[in-house]
C-alpha cells in the first residue's frame, strides 16, 4: 500500500509539474486566447459579421522575428508563427486578398489632428487587437481582418481551435495608432502590367518585412513620423500574397506622409525587385498635383501618386479614382478642418460601398469593413464596422491609459 501511494504521489506531481510548466510557458497565449470577447454579434445571411476584441499583454515575439531578419514571404511568415507563436500545436494560413480602401489626414476646429481610414473588402470577422505598451514596445490598437488568417465569414469564433488561430493576430494589422499618436495604414496599388499586380519584393542585404509585419514594426517602435519613414528605409520590402501596397503614416505634428515602393515610371512596374521607397509629405507634394499642392491635409486610395506614374490620370486606369475626388470634394470645402471625429467619419461615410454603389449586386458581399478615425493629439479612436454608421451599437470607443499603459474601452 506505501509503495502503490508513492508511486501514485509521484504521478501526480509529474502531472502537477507538467501542467505548471506548460502554464508558464504558454502563459502569454493562454492570456491572449483568454481575453478575446465578442464586441458585436454576426448576423446570419447578412453582410455583418462578427466584431471581436484581443488584448497582448505579454510577448508575441516580434523581436525574435526581427532578431531572425524577418521574412521574405508568406511562408517564412508563417512558419515562424507557428514555431514561435503556436508553438506547433496549431496550423495557421495566412490568406490576403485583393484591397480597396481609402484614408485622409484632417485636422479638428480645435487643431487636433485625425487620421481617417475606411477597409473595403468582402464581409469578414473582424479583431480589434490591443497591445499592452512595455518599456521595448508602444502601447497599441489595431484592426485584423480575421479571413487573413483562415476563419470563414460564415463562422463564429467561439472555439478553442479558432480562437488559438487569433495569436497570429498581432502580426497582421491593416492599420493603427500607437500611444506617441502614430497611426498608419495599408491601401492596395494594383501595380504591374495589365490585370497582373507585381508584388514589391526587395533582394538586398537589409532584413526583411511584409506588408502588415511593416505595419507592426510602426506601432511598437515608431515615435514619430520620421521614426517610421527612417524605419521604412531599414528594411527590405515583401508585399503579402502576390499583391501590392503603399501606406500612409500621420502623427501628431500634423504632417503626413504616403510611402511608396516603385521603379518604371510607366504604369507598368513588372520587376518587384527593382523598387525603391519614394515618399510623399503632405507639406511637400507640389510635385504631385495643384490640388495636392494647394490642401494641407493628405489622402489616398489604391493607386500610386508618383508624378508620371501613369500614361493618364483618369476612372478608366486608376482604382480608387472616384473615392479619391469624393474625400478631396468633401475635405476642400472647409480645408481639411471638421468639427470633430463624427464629422470626419460622415467623410468616410460617403466614400463607403453602399454610398458609392447604392445599385450593386444583392450577391455582392463587398463592402466597407471597418471605418475608423484616430484622433492623433488624444489619442484615441472612433471605430466603426460594417458600415453600421448611424447604429449606436456598431460605433466603439477607445482612448489611452497611460497608468495601465494599454487603449482601453470608453463606457
Amino acid at each position: 500500500m506505501k509503495t502503490a501511494i508513492k508511486i501514485l504521489s509521484s504521478i501526480l506531481l509529474l502531472i502537477l509539474a507538467t501542467v505548471f510548466i506548460a502554464l508558464f510557458l504558454f502563459r502569454n497565449e493562454i492570456s491572449a486566447i483568454l481575453s478575446i470577447e465578442l464586441r458585436k454579434q454576426r448576423v446570419e445571411n447578412t453582410l455583418q459579421c462578427g466584431i471581436y476584441e484581443m488584448t497582448c499583454k505579454g510577448n508575441y515575439y516580434f523581436e525574435d522575428y526581427l532578431e531572425q531578419g524577418g521574412a521574405k514571404d508568406d511562408r517564412e511568415l508563417l512558419d515562424f508563427i507557428i514555431k514561435k507563436v503556436t508553438k506547433g500545436l496549431f496550423p495557421v494560413k495566412i490568406n490576403v486578398s485583393k484591397i480597396g480602401c481609402s484614408s485622409f489626414t484632417a485636422k479638428k476646429t480645435d487643431g487636433q489632428h485625425l487620421f481617417a481610414r475606411n477597409y473595403d473588402l468582402y464581409s469578414t470577422n473582424t479583431c480589434l487587437v490591443r497591445v499592452k505598451g512595455n518599456k521595448k514596445r508602444h502601447a497599441s490598437i489595431s484592426t485584423v481582418d480575421l479571413s487573413f488568417i483562415n476563419i470563414p465569414a460564415s463562422k463564429n469564433v467561439d472555439s478553442l481551435a479558432l480562437k488559438a488561430l487569433c495569436l497570429a493576430a498581432p502580426y497582421l494589422p491593416l492599420d493603427g495608432i500607437n500611444d506617441a499618436g502614430v497611426s498608419c495604414a495599408l491601401y492596395m496599388t494594383y501595380q504591374g502590367k495589365g490585370k497582373k499586380v507585381v508584388a514589391t519584393n526587395q533582394n538586398t542585404e537589409l532584413k526583411d518585412l511584409s506588408s502588415t509585419t511593416f505595419i507592426r514594426m510602426i506601432l511598437d517602435y515608431a515615435d514619430s513620423l520620421e521614426d517610421a519613414v527612417k524605419i521604412a528605409g531599414q528594411f527590405d520590402m515583401h508585399d503579402s500574397a502576390g499583391t501590392s501596397f503603399h501606406y500612409m503614416v500621420a502623427d501628431s505634428s500634423g504632417r503626413s506622409a504616403i510611402l511608396e515602393w516603385v521603379n518604371a515610371k510607366d504604369g507598368l512596374d513588372s520587376d518587384g525587385s527593382q523598387r525603391k521607397l519614394l515618399v510623399t509629405y503632405n507639406d511637400d507634394d507640389s510635385n504631385v498635383g495643384r490640388r495636392e499642392a494647394m490642401a494641407d491635409f493628405q489622402w489616398v486610395t489604391n493607386f500610386i501618386i508618383q508624378p508620371g506614374y501613369y500614361d493618364s490620370y483618369d476612372t478608366a486606369h486608376l482604382k480608387g479614382w472616384d473615392r479619391y475626388n469624393i474625400i478631396y470634394d468633401c475635405l476642400s470645402k472647409s480645408g481639411g478642418v471638421v468639427e470633430d471625429e463624427m464629422s470626419a467619419m460622415q467623410v468616410l461615410k460617403m466614400a463607403a460601398q453602399r454610398t458609392i454603389r447604392p445599385k450593386r449586386d444583392a450577391k455582392d458581399r463587398i463592402l466597407t469593413v471597418h471605418s475608423v478615425i484616430y484622433n492623433l493629439d488624444k489619442k484615441s479612436v472612433l471605430w466603426c464596422g460594417n458600415e453600421q454608421f448611424s447604429d449606436g451599437e456598431g460605433m466603439f470607443c477607445y482612448e489611452f491609459d497611460a497608468k495601465k499603459r494599454m487603449f482601453v474601452r470608453k463606457r
